[in-house]
C-alpha cells in the first residue's frame, strides 16, 4: 500500500523527475513530469503535490491512490479484515466450540400447561352484532339542502325520507323547521308533533332553535307548549267527527278526507275512523 507521508516527500524532493508519479503507480504522469523538466514547469508542480499529500485526509489518500488494496480487504496495518481478522481469537473460538460438543446435551424440562389460560377466542362465545340501520338517502340529502338554504327541496326529500321511515323523529323536526322557514305553520306543528310522538324531547331545542322562531310568534303556539307539544285538537275534531249523528253519512265521511288532506289525520287514522262510521 502506498504512503502519502512517502508520496510527499518524494514529491518535494524528486517530484521534478515524476519520481512520486511512478511511486503512486501513474506512469504517464511519471513520464510526463520528466518531459517538462526542461521546462521548470515540473518542479513547480512537484511542489503544489507534496503540499497537497501532507494536506490529504489518510482515507481520501487510501479511496484515491490505494483502492485496489481496499478492494483485495487489507487494511492499513495489512490484516484481512473481510473474513477472520484476529485468527487467535478463531482458534479460541474453535476449541471452545469442540468443547461444548463434547459435553452432554442439557433436557430442558417441557413448560406447564397453564390453567388459568384464557379460552381462546374461538372458542369463547361471542355476542350478536347489532344490525346497523342503513342510511336513509333523502335525509342526508334534504339536510344538505337545508344547510344550502333550498328549503323547499328539503321538504321534498324530507317528504321521501318519512316515506321509507316515517317514526324517524329527527326527519319530523328537520321538515317543521324548514316549513317554519317558509311560513307554512299548520305543516310545521303537525310534524312537531309527530317528532314528539315518536320520542323527540328536546324541547329547549323547540323554544330557542332559529328556524322556529315564525311558529312561537303565532297564537296557536302558546297551546302547543301548554299541551306537551303536542297537537290535541286532533283528537278532539275526530271526537266531533264521530259525535255527528250518523244518519248523515256522506257529511261525516267528507269531514274525515278534510282531516286527511290536511296532514291532521294519517292515514291509518283516517282508515280506522272510516270503517268505525261504515261499521
Amino acid at each position: 500500500m502506498k504512503n502519502k507521508n512517502i508520496a510527499a516527500i518524494l514529491s518535494f524532493f524528486l517530484g521534478l523527475f515524476g519520481v512520486h508519479r511512478f511511486y503512486l503507480g501513474q506512469v504517464g504522469l511519471g513520464f510526463l513530469y520528466l518531459i517538462l523538466f526542461w521546462t521548470g514547469i515540473s518542479t513547480i508542480l512537484s511542489l503544489v503535490d507534496a503540499v497537497v499529500f501532507l494536506t490529504m485526509d489518510e482515507d481520501v489518500f487510501d479511496l484515491k491512490y490505494n483502492k485496489r488494496f481496499l478492494d483485495r480487504g487489507f487494511r492499513r496495518d495489512y490484516k484481512r479484515y473481510d473474513t477472520d481478522f484476529d485468527r487467535e481469537e478463531n482458534r479460541f473460538d474453535r476449541r471452545r466450540n469442540r468443547r461444548r460438543e463434547r459435553e452432554p446435551r442439557r433436557e430442558q424440562p417441557e413448560p406447564r400447561p397453564n390453567r388459568t389460560r384464557r379460552q381462546s377466542s374461538a372458542a369463547r362465545p361471542q355476542a350478536p352484532r347489532p344490525v346497523r340501520k342503513k342510511t336513509n338517502p333523502y335525509k342526508m340529502s334534504g339536510i344538505q339542502k337545508y344547510k344550502d338554504y333550498d328549503f323547499d327541496d328539503a321538504i321534498l326529500d324530507f317528504k321521501k325520507a318519512l316515506q321509507i321511515d316515517d317514526k324517524d323523529k329527527a326527519v319530523h323536526f328537520n321538515i317543521a323547521c324548514a316549513y317554519s322557514l317558509t311560513e307554512q305553520k299548520e305543516e310545521a306543528f303537525q310534524h312537531l308533533d309527530a317528532a314528539v310522538a315518536n320520542g323527540f324531547v328536546d324541547f329547549e331545542r323547540i323554544k330557542n332553535h332559529d328556524a322556529l322562531a315564525y311558529l312561537r310568534i303565532q297564537d296557536e303556539y302558546e297551546t302547543f307548549v301548554q299541551n306537551g307539544f303536542r297537537l290535541l285538537a286532533i283528537k278532539d275534531q275526530v271526537q266531533q267527527t264521530q259525535a255527528v249523528p250518523k244518519t248523515d253519512l256522506l257529511e261525516q265521511l267528507k269531514q274525515l278526507g278534510e282531516l286527511r288532506e290536511r296532514g291532521l289525520l294519517t292515514q291509518d287514522e283516517f282508515t280506522i275512523q272510516k270503517k268505525k262510521l261504515l261499521g
